[in-house]
């Protein structure tokens, strides 16, 4: 299961936060310790830089992305190259929807179409998509058309 993806910025306020089976009073200690875990290793990271975790036995994948952290939490199936692989999607879908790697600002400014790429991933702790062209091409935000 897919139990935690979280995007931060470089300070550790949380921009985007998806949580599949983790008790509500269970989800700040998430928080904070993904964040710590964070500050302690990402500051002196290279871009796309991936970090490996282990915690109360799920694995935790991580890196920076620009301005950005992100963070996903798995158990059972989705050990660490899982989780990196969803990874690498979620990174190269953020890059796509900001042109670059995100400030942010910028990432902010495309935080809808981000939400709806990272819907497109994982639903309710399964991961459903990893084909990006298709992820693109699910989440294309175009105006309805007249029949």
């Amino acid at each position: 299961m897919l139990m935690a993806v979280l995007i931060s910025n470089s300070v550790g306020n949380i921009l985007v936060e998806r949580f599949n089976g983790v008790p509500s009073e269970e989800r700040l200690h998430w928080r904070s310790f993904l964040v710590k875990l964070g500050a302690d290793n990402l500051q002196r990271a290279s871009n796309e830089e991936l970090f490996v975790a282990s915690h109360k036995s799920v694995y935790i994948v991580y890196t920076v992305l620009g301005d950005v952290c992100i963070y996903i939490v798995g158990k059972d199936a989705y050990d660490e190259l899982a989780l990196a692989e969803v990874m690498f999607v979620i990174t190269s879908l953020i890059k796509d929807a900001c042109k670059k790697s995100p400030t942010e600002r910028l990432f902010l400014d495309k935080y809808g179409k981000i939400c709806l790429c990272l819907d497109e991933i994982f639903w309710k702790g399964i991961v459903e998509n990893t084909n990006k062209e298709r992820i693109k091409r699910l989440t294309r935000l175009k105006p309805p058309r007249e029949f």
